[in-house]
């Protein structure tokens, strides 16, 4: 053969291998997207408190810091003295802050104070919640006018079991509304693409006055509360 006839034929076939084949040029038909609806689901769970947190300190004033920081001392230490006569262990015990400042009378353009101000402040941990009343009034009596009540809130020791259960409740809830949704776009509910959830623990909290010498203060624990949000979604068919 020739070679200006084999060089046309050799691209010539160069050619038709690089045109693509009938199976290839015509592409697969794409599965249309599946039908999706996002719901939430909301639950609660309660359950009887087992601890009670109560806030709690003392604040005390000086003519020195001298004064107001032993002054604080002595009020601090009775306070603690009597959480441990209530049998309060030292790990339920904790402060939470402490200050010390001034005390500058109001237009005060000489700079001058009329003295110190300290104080600490501390959280208490009571797990028989029956006898956080008890406590309450033990440390109003042994701080007097230096001691003071912030607030008091309840507590479960095992949160996770009552957050279990409103999940449990607020998934039902995600789940019914997306086949409610699919009875009404006639058709039924397929598999759950994704969820996710947000919680809440809500324990009941109030604040309480220092109580008298000798009256013990009523407390009503109530119930603490969990709730869950679930958001989730399905296919539907």
């Amino acid at each position: 053969m020739p070679p200006v006839r084999r060089i046309v034929t050799l691209v010539l076939g160069a050619l038709l291998l690089a045109l693509p084949t009938a199976t290839t040029a015509v592409a697969a038909p794409r599965a249309p997207e599946p039908v999706t609806v996002a719901v939430t689901g909301e639950g609660s769970a309660t359950s009887p408190p087992d601890a009670a947190v109560l806030n709690a300190g003392v604040e005390v004033t000086g003519e020195t810091v001298a004064a107001a920081m032993a002054a604080q001392n002595t009020a601090a230490r009775a306070f603690l003295d009597a959480v441990a006569a209530q049998g309060i262990a030292d790990g339920d015990v904790r402060t939470d802050g402490m200050f010390l400042g001034r005390v500058d009378p109001p237009f005060n353009p000489d700079g001058s104070t009329t003295g110190y101000r300290a104080g600490q402040s501390f959280t208490v941990t009571v797990r028989d919640i029956a006898r956080i009343g008890d406590v309450i009034t033990a440390v109003s009596e042994a701080t007097g006018n230096a001691g003071h009540i912030n607030g008091i809130s309840f507590d479960v020791a095992d949160r996770h079991a009552l957050e279990a259960r409103a999940r449990v409740e607020a998934f039902a809830d995600a789940r019914a509304k997306a086949e409610q949704y699919a009875v009404l776009a006639g058709g039924e509910v397929g598999r759950l693409v994704s969820v996710s959830e947000d919680g809440a623990f809500v324990p009941p909290a109030f604040r309480l006055p220092p109580s008298g010498a000798g009256e013990t203060v009523p407390v009503a624990p109530g119930e603490v509360t969990s709730t869950v949000t679930v958001y989730a979604v399905y296919e539907l068919t």
